[in-house]
């Protein structure tokens, strides 16, 4: 076995073995608790530690598999020898910027050792740091190496690596007039396909290295993101999902759904957007849901006479329904940046995420009453299929339930409760439907998982580093303040709001845009009196409806990708549906009550 071979052993073994230690840990809390209290000496910092490692193991998983998470606007380049200059160029830029994060890593875990911190069990903490300069600068030489397949572009490339060592000699009165320059080298990357951790990382970088901040203020931050209590929820909830989506699961819920619907007008129509809404509160925004489930209801939907047009625009449609359902993964993340109650959020997304869902369905509908009144035969309702139906599919519509009441009964943490998600995922998909065997096939699952938990994890703790510096720098308080000069009124507010989110969020990937733009727009929400929760659930129904938003919607790409359809035609046929769907959200904004109206039925308001 050669070295390389036993790196990625070593890589998979270590994050399949960090996921179930973050998946036992907190349930032995949650289940210690009745029982006088027992819990794991030292578990909160043991489950800080395996975030971290998960992390930037993850990183190094995603990095290898090329998931990091990326503008879509890379894709437009196409292929042929643009292409391939545009990614040597994109990647050699990031392995630059991994380079120096590593030797700001480096700083970190120098200045922790002489100070001799020690974890509540034991470990010394600058020992449990290690992992992030050796993974960022792992990640440096894959980046260099996956530049470019010929000799002379990765030479190129790994030369990049001494960028820490060229910096070094740069006087400090020049760095100020370097900053410019070097900033738009790395945007320029992050459009032509360097991922965007590799773009908010490096300007954290330069910022700081232009006000003579030592650049391990990057690192510290990235350190300090662990500490969030609700974090680790993240790679639980994506490591369920992915057991979900490798598991029967989708063919089992597309059964029951069919057979609840599809006796109506539309009913397949409506199937499409329940089932799709359902898998897509476990898998997030990250397109699982399209690929997993788009070759499996566009067929039935062709078969059952819908056209053409009107069956890829409601695939891609429904792709993104069910981002404000709990458990998904992006409420938690938008939670833990702009410092709101993740389960006030997973309530006040109810109604508006219905509402969302809903009208999709009844476009759904409409389509399917004009195919009744061209002679086409509905299936009869047949009570036994859908007796059937749920009876396969019960564990997987269980899921869902067991997390809110764990959640909301306040028995379990959010991290406590994604871990039984987690677990109860598992255990299903392994041992009572038996799809994935547990020793040959879950830890793969697990593996795929966890490159899209570090991209994630990867992403949002680097972006923290440029967050302290916009807080260090006052932006957030001069951008209130230009706001506030130039827009008076607080729906004028919310309509730039949704106009900007629709446009920003079609062109980021969703995490990305909720790490950039949430630190911004939370003080600009208070300071015209929204409420915060309210704030989020705009924020992210503005998100799910970028998907759809031409010409670069995530969605767009991966339905086009999917089914082989040109892009321009795909535009065609998501239209109505971005309509009707834009009037959902104007509607969730400027109804409040549909968000906190709940809220205050339950008394936490």
């Amino acid at each position: 076995m050669n070295a390389g071979a036993v790196l990625r052993r070593s890589e998979q073994g270590l994050l399949v073995a960090a996921l179930a230690v973050a998946t036992v840990l907190p349930l032995v809390d949650a289940l210690g608790r009745p029982l006088g209290g027992f819990h794991v000496p030292g578990a909160g910092s043991i489950l800080q530690l395996v975030t971290l490692w998960t992390a930037f193991v993850g990183g190094l998983l995603a990095t290898r598999e090329g998931t990091h998470l990326t503008l879509s606007t890379a894709e437009l380049l196409g292929s042929g020898r643009a292409r391939r200059l545009a990614r040597l160029f994109a990647l050699s830029v990031a392995a630059a910027v991994c380079a120096v994060l590593a030797w700001a890593s480096v700083g970190l875990v120098r200045a922790d050792r002489e100070q001799g911190k020690i974890l509540s069990f034991g470990l010394p903490e600058w020992v449990a740091e290690t992992i992030m300069p050796a993974a960022l600068l792992l990640m440096a030489v894959r980046f260099a190496w996956s530049a470019s397949e010929g000799t002379r572009g990765r030479i190129a490339a790994l030369v990049t690596l001494a960028s820490p060592f060229l910096l070094s000699f740069v006087p400090e009165a020049a760095a100020p007039r370097l900053v410019l320059p070097l900033a738009a080298l790395i945007l320029l990357a992050a459009l032509l396909g360097a991922p965007v951790f590799v773009a908010m990382g490096g300007l954290a970088l330069l910022l700081f290295w232009k006000d003579a901040v030592p650049v391990a203020a990057v690192s510290a931050e990235v350190y300090r993101l662990i500490s969030s209590p609700t974090l680790p929820a993240i790679p639980l909830l994506t490591a369920a999902g992915y057991i979900l989506a490798e598991g029967g699961a989708s063919t089992r819920l597309v059964r029951f759904f069919r057979a609840l619907f599809g006796w109506m007008p539309g009913g397949l129509a409506v199937m499409v957007a329940a089932v799709c809404a359902l898998f897509t509160t476990f898998t997030g925004g990250s397109g699982v849901t399209i690929i997993a489930l788009g070759g499996l209801v566009y067929p039935i939907l062709r078969d059952d006479g819908y056209p053409e047009g009107f069956s890829l625009g409601l695939v891609t449609a429904s792709g993104s329904l069910g981002l404000l359902f709990a458990p998904s993964l992006p409420v938690i993340l938008y939670s833990v940046v702009a410092s709101v109650p993740a389960d006030s959020l997973f309530i006040a997304g109810l109604v508006p995420g219905l509402l969302l869902v809903v009208l999709t369905a009844a476009w759904g509908i409409r389509q399917g009453l004009r195919l009744d009144a061209a002679g086409r035969q509905r299936p009869r309702f047949q009570l036994r299929e859908l007796a059937a139906s749920f009876w396969q599919a019960k564990w997987e519509l269980a899921l869902p339930v067991l997390v809110i009441v764990l959640f909301a009964s306040g028995f379990s943490s959010m991290v406590e409760a994604s871990a039984a998600a987690c677990a109860y995922a598992a255990v299903v998909e392994c041992f009572i439907t038996r799809d994935i065997h547990p020793f040959r096939q879950l830890p793969g699952v697990l593996v795929k998982a966890g490159a899209l938990m570090g991209a994630v994890l990867i992403l949002l703790s680097v972006a923290m580093g440029l967050t302290s510096w916009l807080v260090d720098a006052q932006v957030p308080t001069a951008l209130l303040d230009w706001v506030k000069l130039h827009v008076s009124s607080p729906l004028v507010f919310l309509l730039v709001l949704n106009v900007i989110l629709l446009v920003l969020g079609s062109v980021l990937e969703i995490y990305s845009a909720i790490v950039i733009l949430a630190p911004l727009v939370a003080p600009m929400g208070a300071a015209f009196g929204i409420d915060p929760i309210h704030l989020g659930v705009i924020f992210l129904a503005n998100l799910e409806l970028g998907f759809l938003f031409p010409p670069v919607g995530l969605n767009l790409f991966l339905s086009s990708s999917r089914f082989g359809v040109p892009l321009p035609k795909l535009y065609r046929h998501v239209v109505p549906f971005l309509l009707i769907l834009g009037a959902g959200v104007l509607l969730i904004t400027y109804v409040p009550a549909m968000s906190t109206g709940i809220l205050s039925l339950l008394g936490k308001r």
